[in-house]
């Protein structure tokens, strides 16, 4: 299934400060491709879906891995559909108490109704160095002018600082705490 970019051509015209018709007939696919980069750092898909997954629960609850959750259509825990009164949604947790032993199998609905703008922004700026830069050059000289681009302009990859900004939508890690009497 493809997912959508997550901007738009117009966006990002709008963002490059030019008229959709100077962008170069790839820009869509520089978009798709850029969300898709975005998409695999954050480990989330931003856009609205409905997916269903199988989980293991720690404790008395499961983390549903895309965010945020709008709804749960489904639980089924040990091949029995649980009832919406035998589990409780809160976040991302889907708390199961008692019932929350063996595979857990959870069909919910995710995502935000617009992509935030944080996440927008970051698309637009990689795919305006991917424009800006096609051929990954680091300089470029005519006659007396010269023209040095950052590490950062080079290839289609986000810089440290985008990094930073997508890790908090990545799904949290669980802790799990050792029984200090075992010999591990």
């Amino acid at each position: 299934m493809s997912l959508p970019a997550l901007a738009t051509v117009n966006e990002l015209a709008a963002w490059m400060q030019r008229e959709p018709t100077e962008l170069p007939e790839g820009a869509a696919l520089v978009l798709d491709t850029a969300s898709a980069i975005v998409r695999n750092e954050a480990r989330q898909r931003f856009t609205r879906g409905t997916t269903t997954v199988a989980l293991s629960p720690r404790g008395q609850a499961v983390s549903l891995p895309q965010r945020p959750v709008v709804s749960v259509e489904l639980v089924r825990v040990g091949g029995r559909v649980l009832r919406p009164d035998e589990y409780r949604v809160w976040r991302d947790q889907l708390w199961l108490g008692s019932l929350g032993f063996g595979p857990v199998v959870v069909t919910y609905t995710h995502g935000y109704a617009t992509v935030p703008a944080d996440v927008r922004a970051i698309v637009l700026t990689l795919a305006g160095r991917v424009l800006t830069n096609p051929s990954d050059l680091r300089q470029e000289s005519v006659g007396s002018v010269s023209v040095t681009y950052a590490a950062e302009t080079i290839g289609a990859s986000l810089a440290p600082i985008e990094r930073d900004q997508l890790s908090r939508y990545r799904p949290r890690a669980a802790v799990v705490g050792l029984d200090k009497g075992r010999p591990w």
